[in-house]
């Protein structure tokens, strides 16, 4: 949170900066719908709007001779309030792209919010694969990560290491239901079994109640199916009651850096999680780390370095297309491949689905880690391929052949 305070005052300035509207579009317009101050801030928020500036800086500021402008606001994890911004940002301040939205309550909403304006949403930061299954639209594109490959990635790997019982904490909402509801069909297929799971609130201060239900499950694996501070919350009180020293293996599909960073290592070794970005993964990601941090005091989260790259791809299909009218730019971005520094070679299917590798990390030991940042290791790495689910399976009525 400490990075969070100062980055905040430089988001809502850039917002107010960027109020004036132009009736006649004669601008590319950008909305990034964050949570700028709760739970999910550290991984997203401030630092989603940094990677946004710093593609529309990266290309050049306008495009078809547009300037490119940007607006952020604060969704406070309600989803009446995201929409109400999204839909006042499509009707009535002409902004083509929402991007962003870390609840998927809100993605899922915003869907049929797109398609009925006609304009273009981007839930780089919203996780439930409903987004490119069954709650899918044809104005959306799902372009990091979803439920189902970080899941498919934790269990398939603990189920070859003998890991055939599990015990979920989950958060009570769509999120954390589609954490739960996706790797129970892992751990099915597996063989193994479910043997127990509690929900919580979003933002909960005490996990204790629900990590002594998992530790008298006997369950040799706990995932904890939420994010952002629930997780650090619930990783530190389950090392507090013995559940690693007792042999049950942890698993969090959404903890990113900063939430393994504020645990610490003494407290996190161990714990196994599910990304696609790693800052030291290639010259070009460590040469971005060193960008981003100088800006924001602390390393991306695989969010925010993927929401640079989902704005450089959508400049590029706006580029393509010759204008920023929302079926023409959303048919090229299925049409180019994406090449960035964390993604090769990657592609929008037509369901939405961002297909790109995934790696699966653990969270060094104290001994092994050669800096303040040094804080996992890729134990595998899953081809796109293999690590998100097959198109013909998630039941997009707009999608067509793969």
């Amino acid at each position: 949170m400490r990075y969070l305070k100062a980055a905040l005052a430089a988001v809502l300035s850039c917002c107010v900066l960027s109020v004036p509207v132009s009736a006649q579009n004669k601008a590319v317009k950008i909305g990034v719908l964050d949570d700028m101050s709760g739970p999910y801030a550290e991984n997203t928020g401030p630092g989603d709007v940094a990677s946004v500036k710093f593609a529309v800086a990266d290309f050049g500021g306008s495009v078809l001779g547009k300037p490119i402008e940007v607006v952020a606001a604060d969704f406070q994890s309600k989803v009446d309030v995201g929409v109400g911004i999204a839909k006042r940002w499509y009707d009535d301040e002409d902004v083509d792209m929402v991007i962003g939205i870390p609840n998927s309550a809100i993605a899922l909403a915003l869907v049929k919010v797109a398609q009925e304006k006609n304009r273009i949403v981007m839930p780089t930061a919203a996780a439930t694969s409903a987004l490119t299954g069954k709650g899918c639209g044809p104005n959306t594109i799902h372009w990091i990560y979803d439920t189902y490959g970080q899941t498919k990635t934790i269990v398939e790997a603990l189920s070859k290491q003998g890991g055939n019982t599990w015990f979920f904490v989950t958060v009570d909402y769509a999120f954390g239901l589609a954490i739960e509801q996706d790797a129970t069909q892992f751990i099915q297929a597996a063989g193994g079994k479910v043997l127990g799971s509690v929900r919580h609130p979003l933002n909960s201060p005490d996990f204790s109640s629900y990590i002594v239900q998992a530790q008298a499950s006997k369950a040799k694996g706990l995932m904890v199916a939420n994010g952002g501070n629930d997780i650090i919350n619930a990783v530190k009180q389950a090392a507090e009651f013995g559940l690693m020293k007792q042999g049950m293996r942890i698993s969090a599909p959404l903890a990113q850096f900063p939430d393994v960073h504020g645990l610490g290592l003494k407290i996190a070794q161990g714990l196994l999680l599910s990304s696609p970005f790693y800052y030291d993964m290639n010259p070009q990601a460590r040469a971005y780390t060193d960008r981003f941090a100088k800006e924001m005091g602390r390393p991306p989260s695989f969010i925010q370095a993927g929401t640079y790259g989902a704005v450089l791809h959508y400049l590029k299909a706006v580029q393509a297309a010759g204008t920023d009218e929302a079926k023409a730019v959303l048919a090229k971005m299925r049409e180019l491949p994406i090449n960035d520094f964390m993604t090769k070679d990657g592609r929008v299917r037509p369901d939405g689905r961002v297909i790109r590798d995934m790696y699966l990390m653990e969270v060094k030991t104290p001994a092994e880690s050669k800096g303040e940042w040094d804080l996992a290791k890729i134990v595998a790495t899953v081809p796109g391929k293999d690590a998100f689910r097959p198109m013909g399976e998630g039941g997009c009525p707009f999608a067509g052949k793969p």
